[in-house]
């Protein structure tokens, strides 16, 4: 029997209807198994990460192997199910109408979201039994059409041996049935078996091979819209507007009208309206318009565009069915900047006719409105420079949403930018409370005394955050700025979960928010409820940052494998996001692979964390001078700020005094890694020493 894990030297028999094997990486054994008795019958199978090239893209790979495949073999377990990388394979396959086989090893119940892919699908029952009696039916259902080749396909339901109609447990079952029989060993019953299974492949490539044949003939141009599965009609994402101001220095704005415009329609209930950051992933690419409908999964697109020329405004926009290009709908509005909001308000009323959603009287959502023009300006610029997550960007943005406010202080959502902004830890807010702000909370300050600059900081957010709830008490955002501050700030998690949920309530939608409910539950240790949360915002923004957060709920539960393929599509998605690479190695350190991770961390884009992250690669190889100099100056030029990532190293070298040394000084930094810790793999080592659950209770953490 070959080696499942050999790369094959040539293609095998059926090479050009391979099966692409799909599994969680604790299900490896069985993934072995179905490889070796597959290609010992003859038929090619792909199968990761023996058929990964060196230097392939992880997630390119299995994209294309996909693609490329006849037929899906899943390994269907609960680990299976509970995996985000075997949901994407079975979605992708489903998707490029690919046959799917399941081999299904337990009992436990499918979720929705698999469901729905697996519905129409069929399964091999291996819970009862050794997964070879299965075998010899599964390598006929691989073997498909070659195997009967010019046969015909009869209408007939599967008979049991029982001559029951229905589906036989041992044989092909509906994915949807929960009752299934003991598997039976008479022969009539394994040839009704492979007979159904032998039905069923073939009508599955004869359909197959029928869509293929259709998709060549499809025209020039219309092969995005060929291939384009099936999307609810009331779906929509809106791109980012296109800025035609003269001096093109307006695109803040005109993306910030975009945006709005999407929190508009999120709000509708019976729209499914991608996220911000999926929708504007496209920005600045060549991507047609069937290609992004079709990856954010939806029907139709808004276009637009924004000229601004001083207090003069004029918006296109137009409402496009992705899969024939035919315009539902489009507008011009020549306006006074004044009219911004209102402009935004029909735009979002036109597309919602135009889709045909049904709403009562006066639910059409409105903007959260300022009546100020400039402020409104100042409130776009200030969110396109904190976007960018560094700390250059965040102090202009601080400082225009202190601005905004001035204009106009009744605007509750600039008071909730400007305490989401002020509860960020990697801003030097010494410049802020020193020199850029004229009256500081508490007076005059210490530039030595990091406490110090850290209080003011703290008494801004709180008094913003109590603005923004004062103002917008009905705005989800007043209150997710509120538990931001009472979370990362305060450390009163029992407070911040409250108001999360109340934000999470007025809008259930969001995923900025819902990202930070998982952040909060999985510090908590609800690491479940934490993983639930990122993946239904993966779900609503599948090109966002769900699954940093995913992630990081596998790498804490030990799912080594899964987070490792989850964070090189992260990575993939948006290779300089700063700390991706330096994840990336936390992972392969735990799974036993130092070079590989030396490697990520000299690939990681922030300075920060490429310093703090190399010394844990070069003393897990051993080199453990080399490791010790590189700390020493990771700890001289960044012992404020990376305190927490520091302890790292001596926590895995169980040098527990020095651990516990740079854990107090995280602690006396306010640094905001300590909200990890209560999890955090990587202190492992830490948990038992009375110091770790002292330092827990003085964070506020349950034990």
């Amino acid at each position: 029997m070959p080696d499942p894990r050999a790369p094959s030297a040539t293609p095998l028999a059926g090479a050009g209807r391979t099966v692409f094997i799909s599994y969680a990486s604790q299900d490896v054994a069985v993934a072995d198994k179905v490889c070796a008795a597959l290609e010992s019958a003859g038929i090619a199978c792909w199968i990761a990460p023996r058929d990964v090239r060196a230097g392939e893209p992880y997630a390119a790979a299995i994209v294309g192997a996909i693609n490329a495949c006849r037929l899906l073999v899943l390994v269907l377990t609960k680990s299976a199910i509970d995996s985000s990388h075997v949901r994407r394979e079975v979605e992708r396959a489903s998707s490029k109408q690919r046959a799917v086989l399941s081999i299904r090893l337990d009992d436990t119940e499918l979720p929705p979201e698999l469901e729905y892919f697996l519905s129409s699908n069929h399964w091999l029952d291996a819970s009862r039994g050794p997964l070879e009696q299965i075998l010899p039916a599964l390598i006929e259902a691989a073997r498909g059409r070659s195997a009967i080749a010019g046969a015909a396909a009869p209408r007939a339901s599967p008979v049991g041996a029982d001559g029951a109609r229905g589906a036989p447990s041992g044989s092909v079952a509906s994915a949807r049935s929960s009752a299934r029989q003991p598997l039976g060993s008479g022969a009539k019953r394994t040839l009704i078996t492979v007979g159904a299974l032998v039905v069923l492949a073939f009508g599955s490539y004869y359909l197959i091979e029928r869509m293929e044949q259709r998709k060549s003939s499809t025209p020039v141009g219309a092969e995005g819209a060929a291939s384009m599965a099936p999307a609810n009609d009331k779906s929509i994402a809106v791109l980012p507007f296109t800025d035609m101001s003269e001096k093109k220095d307006q695109e803040y704005f005109s993306d910030g009208m975009a945006e709005e415009i999407i929190d508009l329609l999120v709000k509708v209930p019976e729209l499914k309206v991608p996220a911000r950051t999926s929708s504007f992933y496209f920005k600045g690419k060549s991507t047609k318009i069937p290609d992004i409908a079709r990856e954010l999964g939806v029907a139709h697109v808004l276009e637009g565009s924004v000229r601004k020329s001083g207090n003069h405004l004029r918006v296109t926009a137009q409402l496009v069915r992705a899969d024939n290009g035919y315009h539902l709908w489009s507008e011009t509005y020549d306006r006074q900047l004044e009219d911004v909001f209102k402009t935004q308000d029909e735009i979002a009323e036109a597309v919602v006719k135009a889709l045909k959603v049904s709403l009562l009287a006066g639910e059409t959502p409105r903007t959260a409105r300022t009546t100020n023009s400039e402020a409104y300006a100042l409130y776009l610029q200030a969110r396109a420079l904190t976007d960018r997550s560094d700390s250059d960007g965040t102090l202009k943005g601080y400082a225009d949403l202190r601005q905004a406010v001035v204009l106009d202080p009744k605007f509750a959502l600039a008071w909730a930018a400007l305490a989401e902004v002020l509860t960020r830890d990697n801003v030097d807010w010494t410049r802020v409370f020193s020199q850029s702000d004229p009256t500081p909370p508490g007076g005059e300050i210490n530039l030595q005394d990091w406490g110090a600059v850290w209080a003011q900081a703290r008494a801004a957010a709180h008094a913003a955050a109590e603005q923004a709830i004062q103002l917008g008490p009905n705005l989800a955002e007043s209150h997710a700025a509120m538990a931001q501050v009472l979370a990362w700030l305060d450390w009163d998690w029992v407070a911040a979960d409250a108001q999360v949920k109340t934000a999470l309530e007025l809008e259930p939608g969001n995923t900025r928010i819902m990202l930070f409910a998982s952040d909060l539950a999985v510090d908590l240790g609800h690491v479940s409820e934490g993983l639930d949360l990122a993946r239904r915002a993966e779900a609503l923004d599948p090109l966002g940052h769900a699954s940093r957060a995913i992630c990081w709920a596998q790498f804490v539960t030990g799912s080594l494998s899964d987070a490792q393929v989850t964070q090189r599509r992260s990575i993939e998605l948006y290779p300089k996001a700063s700390g991706a690479h330096y994840r990336m190695a936390l992972i392969l350190l735990a799974l036993g692979e130092p070079e590989s991770a030396l490697a990520e961390f000299e690939r990681e884009t922030a300075t920060t964390f490429r310093a703090v992250g190399g010394p844990l690669a070069l003393d897990a190889l051993g080199r453990h001078s080399e490791a010790d100099q590189a700390m020493a100056i990771a700890e001289q030029k960044y012992g404020i700020g990376m305190a927490y990532q520091i302890a790292y190293l001596y926590a895995s070298r169980k040098d527990l005094d020095r651990a516990f040394h740079w854990l107090e000084r995280a602690y006396q930094q306010k640094d905001g890694g300590l909200a990890d810790m209560k999890t955090d793999p990587m202190l492992k080592n830490l948990r038992q020493d009375p110091r770790f659950k002292a330092l827990l209770r003085k964070m506020r953490l349950p034990e």
